[in-house]
């Protein structure tokens, strides 16, 4: 098959834009990963109410209750990432759903499927994103290091899949192949303990058991994303990305990796600074 250069030059150029982006909310400093966050909540978040009205058209969502969930969405990123500086997150992540589903019931009486979405969209995009700026209190190593690592999983994953990937994955993704995903899981984890070898954070099986994490939990949010297209009928989530589609195509995998590996960093990783 001969390469489309100029589909091939505008998803390079978009590619090069998105991590520059990324990289620098990641290591400017906290503002930046805050600002970086509610970035990709705004987007995310209107993506899926988007998709979800063609998974369901039969839920009425009035039009203030889609800003009301987007603005209580922002509010709350921002809020707990400050009070994640002093105490522990837990009784804020209980509590959000509960005040996301309240409000999303305001406009209109009745609107409990609308509400039920409402929370379901926090629990899948707000939450990771608080998890993320929680992490990076820990150390700011670590964020980065995820990143990298769904990266290196989803870009071995694709190699190894072109070049031997035979065995169809899951019909929800025909793309992928079973080579494909065990072949990047093993070396993403190999990258990840070549990462702790060298790295003065941590130990080199911290670095292996989240690059393992991410290699499982990384397919999971693709086809998890997947499946919600195929239920609304679209091919992508948005158009927001030349050549890549929309911010939840971009993101699918990091909001299912990020509460997963947030638990093992909680527990088994404290801070060192």
């Amino acid at each position: 098959m001969a390469l489309n250069l100029p589909v091939f030059y505008q998803r390079t150029a978009s590619a090069v834009v998105f991590a520059a982006i990324m990289l620098g909310g990641l290591l400017w400093n906290s503002w930046s990963l805050i600002v970086l966050a509610g970035l990709i909540e705004y987007l995310c978040m209107k993506e899926y109410i988007q998709l979800v009205q063609k998974m369901d058209p039969d839920t009425h969502w009035p039009p203030n209750l889609i800003w009301v969930v987007q603005a209580l969405g922002l509010i709350w990123l921002f809020l707990s990432s400050v009070y994640y500086s002093y105490q522990s997150p837990w009784p804020a992540l209980i509590c959000a759903p509960a005040f996301v589903f309240l409000a999303a019931m305001l406009p209109e009486k009745g609107n409990w499927k609308a509400g039920m979405y409402a929370v379901a969209g926090f629990l899948y995009i707000v939450l990771p994103l608080m998890l993320l700026v929680q992490m990076h209190t820990i150390n700011k190593i670590i964020p980065l290091a995820i990143i990298l690592m769904i990266w290196t999983s989803d870009t071995m994953a694709y190699l190894v899949g072109s070049f031997i990937g035979k065995t169809p994955f899951s019909p929800i993704s025909p793309k992928k192949t079973m080579e494909g995903v065990v072949g990047g899981s093993i070396l993403t984890v190999v990258t990840g303990g070549v990462f702790g070898y060298f790295s003065h954070y941590y130990n080199i099986y911290d670095w292996m058991i989240l690059s393992l994490i991410v290699s499982v939990a990384a397919p999971a949010g693709d086809l998890l994303q997947s499946k919600m297209k195929r239920i609304a009928g679209v091919k992508d989530s948005g158009n927001i990305m030349p050549g890549h589609g929309g911010a939840l195509d971009r993101f699918d995998s990091v909001l299912v990796v990020l509460p997963f590996t947030f638990c093992y960093v909680w527990f088994f990783m404290p801070s060192m600074f």
